[in-house]
C-alpha cells in the first residue's frame, strides 16, 4: 500500500514538472487576436482632459505689530507685502471643443489671474474665467482661441452604478495625462465638503493631488464625474477618491455659462435630521427618515406652497430625502423659479405640495478692513439664522486669515457677534456706524452658545 502511494506521488511530481517545462501558450495577439487592453478608449478620451497652471495673488498675512511705525523704525523692518503671488496645478476636462469650454473645479483656477492651458498634443493655450461656484466646487474656463480641440462626451452619472469600472485622467503631481483605473466603489457620498452641496462617487481608481478638476471616465468613454478630492492623512492616494457627479456639474455649467454665476433655488426652510429616535417621538413608524422643519421662513416659497413647522420632508420631485444635507442639496442644484414636488408627514399623515423655489437671498457681506483695521483678516456676514434663539440677528465671522489682526484679537471663526461696547447690533451696517471714528472697543461675542469679551483695537 506505501509503495502504491508513493508511485503515485512521484508521477504526480513528474507531471507537475514536464508541465513547468513545456513551452508557454502563444499570446492572443500572435494566434490572430488582439490582447484586452484599454488602449484605444485612452486614446479617445486623454487628449479632451487638460493640464491646468494658475498664476495669481492673494492677501497676504497681515502682523499687527509690524504696522506699528515706531515699531518699523526702531527695528529697521521693511514695509509690509500686502499681496503674494500664489500657483496651482490642476486637470480640467473640455465638453465643447467648438466653443473652447472646460469644467475644473473651483479650487484649482481660484484666485486665478492667468490660466494656462496645457493640451495633450504638447499645445499651451491662455483660457479665461468663465464662471465659478464654490459650493459644487465647480468652475468652466475658455480657451481664448479654441482650435483643434478634441471635446468628451458627458454620461449620465444617475445610470453609474456600484462596480462599474473607471478610468480616472488628470495631471498628478505635475505627470500630464496619467491614466488609473479601479471601479465605482460608492455612490451619495456626504461629509467630505460639509460647506458645500454633496452626492460624491467614491472610486479606488488611483486621484492623487493634481487630479483635481479631470475626468472619471466610464468605459463607453463618457465622463460621468469631475475629479475632486481624496481622502488620504498623508496626501497621496490610499483608494479612496471622490469625484462630483456630472449630472450635478450639467446644471452647474449652463447655469455658468449663462449667468456667470449658480442662481441657485431656495426653499425658506430651517431644517435638522429625523431619524428614528424623533420617529419615536413624533409618534411614527422608527424606518422614516428625512428633514424636520424646525422654522419656515416668512413669505418664502414654503410658506406659500403651505410647509409647516413640525412636517417631514421625505422626498423631494420623487427622490428618497434621508436628512437635511440630502434636502438642502436636493433644493441648492436647482434653480431660481423651478418648481418642485415636495412629499412630507404632517401629523402622521403623507401630503404632497408644490413649492416654486425663490433666489437664494445670501447674507450680505462686507470687508472687514471697510468696518475697522482692528477686524481686518476676518470675513463677515449679516447673521440671519434663529436656530440658536439669539434673535435680532447679528454678525457672524465666516472665517479668518491665519495671524491677522482679527485672529489675534480673540476672534474665532462661527462666532456671532451681537453688541458693540453692551449696546445690541443686528447688522454689518449696524456694526460699521458704531466701530466708525473708535480707537478701541469691545465686542459681545456668542461662541458654542456662551458669551464672551472681544477687544478690538
Amino acid at each position: 500500500m506505501t509503495h502504491r502511494i508513493l508511485s503515485a506521488l512521484v508521477a504526480g511530481l513528474a507531471s507537475l514538472f514536464i508541465a513547468a517545462a513545456a513551452p508557454a501558450a502563444l499570446p492572443a495577439e500572435i494566434s490572430g487576436q488582439p490582447l484586452p487592453s484599454l488602449a484605444p478608449l485612452v486614446k479617445t478620451t486623454s487628449p479632451a482632459v487638460v493640464n491646468i497652471a494658475t498664476r495669481g495673488t492673494v492677501d497676504a498675512p497681515n502682523n499687527p505689530l509690524l504696522n506699528d511705525p515706531f515699531f518699523r523704525r526702531f527695528f529697521n523692518v521693511p514695509p509690509q507685502q500686502q499681496q503674494r503671488e500664489v500657483s496651482s496645478a490642476g486637470s480640467g476636462v473640455i465638453f465643447d471643443a467648438g466653443k473652447g469650454y472646460i469644467v475644473t473645479n473651483h479650487h484649482v483656477i481660484e484666485n486665478a489671474d492667468e490660466i494656462e492651458i496645457g493640451l495633450d498634443d504638447g499645445r499651451s493655450l491662455e483660457a479665461k474665467i468663465i464662471g465659478s461656484d464654490p459650493g459644487t466646487d465647480i468652475a468652466v474656463i475658455q480657451v481664448k482661441d479654441p482650435e483643434n480641440l478634441t471635446s468628451m462626451a458627458l454620461g449620465d452619472s444617475d445610470a453609474v452604478e456600484v462596480g462599474d469600472f473607471v478610468l480616472a485622467i488628470g495631471n498628478p503631481f505635475g505627470l500630464e495625462h496619467t491614466v488609473t483605473s479601479g471601479i465605482v466603489s460608492a455612490l451619495g457620498r456626504q461629509g467630505i465638503n460639509r460647506d458645500g452641496y454633496e452626492d460624491f462617487i467614491q472610486t479606488d481608481a488611483s486621484i492623487n493631488p493634481g487630479n483635481s478638476g479631470g475626468a472619471l471616465v466610464n468605459l463607453a468613454g463618457e465622463l460621468i464625474g469631475v475629479n475632486s478630492a481624496i481622502f488620504s492623512n498623508s496626501g497621496g492616494n490610499i483608494g479612496i477618491g471622490f469625484a462630483i457627479p456630472v449630472n450635478i456639474a450639467k446644471s452647474i455649467m449652463a447655469q455658468l455659462i449663462e449667468f456667470g454665476e449658480v442662481k441657485r433655488g431656495l426653499l425658506g426652510v430651517q431644517i435638522t435630521d429625523f431619524n428614528a429616535e424623533a420617529a419615536e417621538a413624533f409618534g411614527l413608524d422608527d424606518n422614516v427618515e428625512g428633514a424636520l422643519v424646525q422654522q419656515v421662513v416668512p413669505n418664502s416659497a414654503a410658506e406659500a406652497a403651505g410647509i409647516e413647522v413640525g412636517d417631514v420632508i421625505v422626498k423631494v420631485d420623487g427622490e428618497t430625502i434621508s436628512g437635511a444635507n440630502e434636502l438642502r442639496t436636493a433644493i441648492g442644484l436647482r434653480r431660481t423659479g423651478e418648481k418642485v414636488r415636495v412629499d412630507l408627514i404632517r401629523a402622521g399623515k403623507s401630503r404632497t405640495v408644490t413649492a416654486t423655489l425663490a433666489e437664494d437671498a445670501r447674507p450680505a457681506e462686507m470687508a472687514a478692513t471697510d468696518i475697522h483695521p482692528g477686524l481686518d483678516g476676518a470675513e463677515l456676514a449679516d447673521y440671519t439664522d434663529d436656530i440658536r434663539g439669539l434673535g435680532n440677528g447679528g454678525v457672524i465671522v465666516q472665517s479668518l486669515e491665519p495671524g491677522s489682526r482679527a485672529e489675534l484679537a480673540g476672534l474665532q471663526t462661527e462666532d456671532i457677534i451681537v453688541a458693540l461696547n453692551n449696546v445690541r447690533l443686528r447688522d454689518l451696517g449696524e456694526l460699521k456706524r458704531m466701530a466708525a471714528d473708535k480707537r478701541l472697543f469691545y465686542l459681545s461675542i456668542r461662541r458654542n452658545g456662551r458669551p464672551l469679551l472681544v477687544r478690538i483695537r
